[in-house]
């Protein structure tokens, strides 16, 4: 919605309405999205209303959706919403048949807690994360009974930033079927006035945007309303399907009489600041830039074009310099130089030489490019009123010289001292972002992801134009003495020209007749101060018709900027200072109804019934991980599972091998972890593989760096430490603990392994009548935490630890009507797949729980690297 750029983060909605029928499948909402919908299946949407009220950048945005169904069975009924990342959620009701399901926030453990009783009894759990650059989705899905209604209702709230000189209302609209009634409707006030609004959609042309589009505004006061017609909702005129599909996106602007505005109301205050027509401060840039074997083909050649633009946007009299990293460290110049023509002209012929090249050195890097700024600094070779700010780029982990991330952190903060910012850009999604934006905040700069997209160059040169115009430097913002309580961030290293610093706090007495707030700065030329001074009365005049937007909007607004500044402090605390950060958190997210990373949001019914609930969860990111980790498994006959997280979808596929064979699972040849599993055949005699079933009988895992061995059958468990064996039984429960080790047998159930702070691994036993004449024990063998495998693990399922891409298109029916078929594209390869689904066994080996997934024909042939005999091994280790 806002130009939001904090790190991606996710939300997962853990469903447990389980009356009347309710959806019992915890893996329900994967990868559901993908099947065609709309008003045959007997669910009519007739109505999605956005209805947003924005006050002083301050947006409450209420989505509700209605649904009926048609059928003369129950249906499930599902409500999908893509929000900011910024955003916190407010509140969430469920009404059906006129019965309201209310939502409560409450601590996140006390939810999870609620949750997991309700879990156990077998309720319904769903799973969902963040879908895009700004946006994390919000997903439930419920039965609705022949012929009820449903209503959805979610409330959350957002400060807009400005960005560019523009506050960005950001609204994604996806309703996937044609809907009787939609509409978007927003109100806008802001008591500076309103200087420019427009709105626009990307998924229409202008022509129909106008006719289905009103915008307008004047003085205080700006609306906005998009409301298309179902004709003008179908995406060809006799078409049933819908063109809504985009980034419908408002952008305003407000009047700038003075460089400041302060509002006061029932005894908040918020202070705006964004001054204009002030000359540029010169600037003194240490570009740091990763140039290793991982950054090689089109990621380096897209940093490039990217820097060859934004030398095109330095000026005179700027300073710069390249520091280049891999194994070790080089640059472009000995020290900063000017940015003069025959300088960049050299520059831009050193950039185009740019070549990739062995590891990943970010300590010094960065230690270099700080050096080279404290000695410009130093030995006055910089202008006595300029700027200096670090830039780094990496794609990936520091993995030579120091690569300890407190560390690097340690070792960044002594050579910046507080003096200049540092800003990191995360290239893709194999990096610690957690460490580039804990880095990035404690030298008060901020971290960016850079989404390997098409337009990855862009983004780069977008992230430098915010950053190419320091107006000030050592911003700090003062208030009356005494009179304030809670203060927001009030110091501020830099002002870029077309953003805004925003302050707010609490007064301490209500009846104060005048208010006073002093902006002083270092400018290009000279220091600053700007004074802006409050008639109360003149306020309470100004601010009488905001009421009809909505009401103590500025204490919500203070509210909302403290929770995200502590969180954010609380990223680099450490002990009592983390504690009491937290403890502030939660006490204003819990009075002010905020989903944040600390509370949960439980749904619950009315007649108070404790097992039933739902819950929305926004938890902070961790390497870019889903709250539940992603899952690769196999189990059956032999069934690989594949979930992509960024696809909100799952891939599978079998391999059909004769009994004895041993097939490599994973290798990863930086952690030394090794599993290989031998397939074993039914009890038939007959060897027809087509018809005969298969399973894994056998499993080997080893870790050769920690010279350990586990072999795991369907009747023992045998540990190789350092060649000295020792055997369990399933019959067993225990714990094996050793250096960096943890190994868990859950009697007759499961086996967990566990490496250090590494992967976990897990193997379900599963069991069958001694006497069947066909079947026979078999094991199945899940994956936890496989992003802490090395980026070059292989193997059956190893190979799709790292980020890949599909695209599922042409969805039609296949041989069996109740399993489509499509058309899947994935590396390079265009293959016909089918819908099906699969069991997880990790929370009940005897039921399981369904996952939807599109299956791969022959061996995985197309999804896999290589062929599937490429994985045959001849031992088990």
């Amino acid at each position: 919605m806002a130009s939001a750029w904090w790190p991606c983060l996710i939300l997962a909605l853990l469903s447990g309405l389980a009356a009347s029928g309710f959806p019992r499948d915890p893996f329900l909402l994967l990868g559901k999205r993908s099947l065609p919908e709309g008003v045959a299946n007997g669910v009519e949407v007739y109505s999605t209303k956005i209805n947003s009220k924005v006050t002083s950048r301050f947006a409450h945005n209420v989505v509700t959706t209605r649904a009926v169904n048609r059928a003369d069975t129950a249906k499930e009924v599902s409500f999908d919403v893509e929000l900011p990342k910024t955003a916190f959620i407010t509140n969430f009701t469920l009404t059906i048949d006129g019965v309201t399901y209310p939502g409560n926030v409450k601590e996140k453990e006390v939810a999870k807690k609620q949750y997991e009783k309700a879990v156990s009894q077998g309720k319904t759990a769903g799973l969902v994360k963040a879908s895009g650059r700004k946006l994390e989705k919000f997903t439930v899905s419920v039965n609705v009974a022949a012929g009820s209604k449903v209503t959805f209702e979610l409330t959350y709230e957002e400060l807009l930033k400005r960005h560019k000189g523009k506050y960005e209302m950001y609204l994604k609209v996806q309703p996937k079927q044609l809907i009787k009634h939609f509409e978007i409707d927003v109100d806008i006030f802001e008591p500076q006035g309103i200087s420019m609004l427009d709105a626009e959609a990307s998924f229409i042309t202008n022509d129909l945007l106008g006719s289905a589009l009103t915008k307008s505004f004047s003085g205080k006061k700006g609306h906005v309303s998009f409301k298309p017609s179902l004709d003008q909702q179908r995406s060809c005129p006799t078409c049933t399907d819908s063109l809504l599909n985009g980034d419908f996106t408002i952008t305003y602007d407000v009047n700038r009489e003075s460089p400041g505005n302060v509002q006061i109301v029932n005894g908040y205050f918020v202070h705006f600041f964004a001054p204009q027509g002030l000359p540029v401060v010169p600037k003194n840039v240490a570009f740091v830039i990763d140039i290793s074997g991982s950054m090689a083909g089109r990621k380096l050649e897209q940093t490039k074009e990217a820097l060859l633009r934004i030398l095109e946007d330095m000026k005179e009299e700027d300073y710069l310099n390249f520091i280049l990293f891999s194994g070790d460290v080089s640059t472009w110049k000995e020290h900063l130089v000017q940015a003069t023509p025959e300088n960049l002209q050299e520059a831009k012929t050193f950039v185009k030489s740019m070549e990739d090249k062995g590891m990943t050195n970010i300590n010094d890097g960065l230690l270099r490019g700080i050096s080279m700024l404290n000695k410009a600094r130093e030995e006055h070779r910089v202008p006595e009123r300029s700027t200096s700010i670090v830039i780094m780029l990496t794609d990936g982990d520091a993995n030579v010289g120091e690569s300890r991330p407190e560390k690097i952190q340690e070792n960044v903060r002594n050579a910046i001292g507080g003096k200049f910012p540092l800003y990191n850009l995360g290239f893709g999604n194999n990096l610690n972002y957690n460490f580039l934006e804990n880095m990035a905040l404690e030298n008060h700069g901020f971290a960016r992801r850079i989404y390997e997209d098409s337009d990855a160059d862009l983004q780069l040169q977008g992230f430098y134009e915010e950053v190419a115009n320091p107006l000030l430097t050592g911003v700090e913002m003062e208030y009356p003495e005494n009179a304030i309580l809670g203060l927001t961030q009030n110091t501020y290293q830099h002002f870029y020209d077309g953003s805004e610093i925003v302050v707010a706090g609490r007064l301490v007495g209500e009846d104060v007749n005048s208010f006073k707030a002093d902006v002083k700065g270092h400018g290009a030329a000279n220091d600053l101060t700007f004074t802006e001074e409050v008639d109360m009365k003149e306020m309470e005049k100004a601010l009488q018709e905001r009421d009809y937007i909505f009401g103590n909007y500025i204490e919500r607004l203070w509210a909302y900027l403290t929770i995200e500044q502590l969180l954010e402090k609380r990223k680099n605390a450490h002990g009592e200072e983390k504690e009491n950060l937290t403890a502030q958190a939660l006490d204003l997210s819990l009075k002010y109804h905020f989903v944040t990373p600390l509370t949960s949001m439980v749904v619950t019914k009315p007649e108070d019934n404790e097992d039933e609930r739902a819950i929305a969860d926004k938890p902070g990111e961790a390497s870019y991980q889903p709250p539940q980790n992603p899952y690769y498994y196999v189990d059956g006959d032999p069934h690989f599972i594949i979930q992509v997280p960024e696809k909100d979808d799952a891939l599978c596929f079998n391999i059909n091998e004769a009994p004895g064979t041993i097939l490599r699972l994973i290798q990863d040849p930086v952690t030394g972890l090794t599993v290989n599993g031998q397939i074993v055949g039914d009890k038939r005699s007959s060897p027809d593989s087509k018809t005969r079933k298969t399973y894994f009988g056998k499993l080997g895992i080893a870790n050769a760096q920690m010279d350990f061995q586990v072999e795991v059958t369907t009747e023992k468990i045998t540990l190789w430490n350092r060649a000295v064996p020792s055997t369990f039984s399933w019959l067993d429960t225990v714990t094996v603990t050793q250096d960096g080790l943890s190994m868990m047998i859950n009697r007759k159930k499961n086996m967990v392994v566990s490496f250090g702070d590494g992967v976990t691994f897990v193997v379900v036993l599963h069991q069958v009548w001694k006497k069947h004449p066909v079947h026979r024990d078999f094991l199945g063998f899940y994956v936890v935490d496989s992003h802490r495998m090395s980026a070059q693990t292989h193997g059956l399922l190893g190979q799709f630890f790292q980020p890949f891409d599909f695209k599922v298109s042409d969805i039609r029916p296949g041989s069996d009507p109740t399993k489509p078929d499509a058309t899947l594209v994935v590396k390079n390869h265009q293959l016909t797949v089918t819908r099906g689904s699969q069991k997880d066994y990790r929370k009940d080996a005897s039921i399981g729980t369904k996952v939807v997934c599109w299956f791969v024909h022959n061996n995985g042939e197309g999804l896999i690297d290589g062929v599937h005999t490429d994985y045959i091994v001849p031992n088990l280790f």
